[in-house]
């Protein structure tokens, strides 16, 4: 069985190179390798090859948390001014004092390492800010920077969730000044060493991982070229393993969840909202189901690379994939887990959806852009494109459909207690968030001439611009370019949806996944003319950009 799902592996998540490792009940099941760390040179990927981990070290970072909780550095004894805690929440402070009196809510350190701050991702901030896919990010000079321009949230604390690595970049700096000691220092002692993951190291310079392994972006039909990183991380990501390495993590985590007065198993205790409601996210880890499994793990992503952990506890199984190219590292090890766990999910009931569900839809919460189609060849199930991904769900009834994380019901053509603007309901489960989403109007073929909505809009808030230009009078083709801190960001092209609805392409970024399509919602004055438009995505939403001049012909 081994040996049928890693050749299974490595034809359906085609690519490069890659790693994938079983521990079940703390012993190997299998290990594997293939391809190339190098293509160029025509190295092979082997156990011992490092690879960014990327956001799986942000449950590491909350090992080290809940370790010098039990057990603070001395210096923290030395220093006095109370338990370790309130240093922690003092420190917060004084990093973000610009957020601590906010009218949306009070921030704590649990908000930032549950993903329930409501600040916006800096990555996906960055291109607001000018950067381009290959620029340098620096630690000391830049990220100081994107924490000055944070004023506000994008929903008040602890009452959503809304990925975000600035808030373990923020959590990482606390507990390095709380505890006068390097991150990389205090992951050594208090994770690496333990774990015995004797090559594994925190390197934040993207550009400077161990060789010889590449990271590719592209695909076979399209080519693989090497990605160019030079972002700077720490907290958020920055650790670099071996699949050796990860092994010797697994086993040990495995080890740890005998105790249930571990770091391990204190971090893996499911969180909660503000109103009590249960949340999917804590401490760095993803809560999930298959069948009646309960399964925590992680994901991570660079350009050019995919990994991904995944531990069902009851079964004492874990799974390790690592991949320096772009395929689905989560798909594949949720594959490799079904199988082991002999889990088929059900074949959905034959169902026709309903044709009112297909359609553009805008959440008027938020202003971010909701599509909704058929999925291609899988009868019952659409597709729902809101946040980074597109997501299925599949049909209970032909206006009603659910996931694991959504619940969606659009209102039949007969009733009458629903606006036609207003029927689609969502319910985003894992974001604890409801909304109704107003359908948009059928798009104007050709689209409508652009002349009036180009010109330069200004973010004063996170101090961000935006040229928009039209291709001419009369054509409904439109460029958009961001720029700020971080210089002037590459042009990309914008799509025209539907009633003053347009998106602003973003296919690449400083991280990976990139934000994806930005939603612009123009508003119009009262004599007519454009003169703000309030832009988003999931992961940065409701920026408001004032007209600031009009565009030429």
């Amino acid at each position: 069985m081994p040996g049928d799902f890693v050749a299974s592996t490595q034809e359906k998540y085609r690519g490069t190179g890659g790693a994938i490792a079983v521990v079940k009940d703390g012993h190997v099941l299998t290990e594997s390798t293939w391809g190339f760390a190098d293509m160029d040179l025509r190295i092979p990927m082997t156990a011992t090859t490092h690879l960014p981990i990327c956001s799986i070290s942000k449950q590491m970072i909350c090992l080290v948390l809940e370790s010098i909780v039990r057990d603070p550095p001395t210096i923290v004894k030395q220093r006095g001014g109370g338990d370790i805690r309130d240093q922690l929440d003092a420190e917060l402070k004084n990093m973000l004092p610009q957020l601590m009196d906010h009218p949306d809510g009070k921030l704590t350190i649990a908000d930032l390492y549950n993903m329930q701050s409501g600040i916006r991702d800096y990555w996906a901030m960055t291109t607001l800010w000018g950067a381009r896919p290959d620029d340098p990010f620096r630690l000391t000079i830049d990220a100081p920077k994107t924490l000055e321009r944070t004023r506000s949230f994008h929903f008040p604390p602890g009452t959503s969730f809304s990925y975000s690595n600035v808030n373990f970049h923020v959590l990482a700096r606390i507990i390095e000044r709380v505890t006068g000691q390097s991150l990389g220092q205090l992951l050594s002692e208090r994770v690496f060493i333990p774990a015995g993951m004797s090559t594994t190291s925190l390197c934040p310079n993207t550009a400077g991982h161990p060789l010889p392994c590449v990271g590719y972006e592209g695909d076979e039909k399209h080519g693989y070229t090497p990605a160019h990183n030079r972002i700077e991380w720490s907290g958020d990501a920055g650790i670099v393993a071996t699949l050796q390495d990860m092994v010797a993590y697994e086993k040990y985590l495995q080890a740890s969840w005998t105790d249930p007065g571990s770091t391990y198993q204190t971090i893996a205790q499911p969180q909660t909202y503000r109103d009590g409601s249960p949340a999917t996210y804590g401490h760095g880890l993803v809560h999930t189901k298959i069948g009646e499994h309960s399964i925590i793990g992680h994901g991570g992503a660079l350009r050019g690379f995919r990994l991904h952990r995944m531990h069902c506890p009851a079964e004492k199984t874990s799974v390790v994939v690592l991949f320096n190219h772009e395929a689905d590292a989560g798909g594949a090890a949720e594959d490799i887990l079904k199988a082991l766990l002999n889990h088929s999910p059900p074949l959905p009931a034959s169902i026709t959806p309903s044709p009112k569900w297909t359609g553009a839809y805008l959440n008027p919460q938020n202003n971010l852009l909701l599509t909704v189609v058929p999925s291609p060849g899988k009868p019952s199930t659409l597709s729902v494109t809101y946040a980074v991904a597109p997501a299925e769900v599949t049909l209970a009834s032909p206006t009603t459909a659910e996931s694991a994380g959504m619940l969606a019901s659009i209102a039949p053509s007969s009733s009458s207690d629903v606006s036609p603007q207003q029927n689609l309901s969502i319910t985003r489960l894992r974001e604890n968030t409801t909304f109704q989403a107003h359908r948009l109007p059928a798009p104007f073929v050709p689209p409508p001439s652009s002349i009036d909505l180009a010109g330069e809009y200004h973010c004063a808030e996170v101090q961000s611009s935006l040229r928009i230009t039209s291709a001419s009078k009369h054509s409904g083709l439109m460029y958009g370019a961001f720029s700020g801190f971080m210089g002037n960001g590459p042009v990309t092209s914008m799509k025209y949806v539907a009633g003053e609805v347009w998106t602003l392409a973003c296919p690449r970024g400083l991280d990976a996944p990139a934000p994806g399509d930005w939603t612009c919602v123009f508003q119009r004055g009262e004599d007519g003319t454009v003169d703000e438009v309030t832009i988003g995505c999931w992961l940065a939403r409701n920026l408001k950009f004032e007209r600031v001049e009009k565009g030429t012909e």
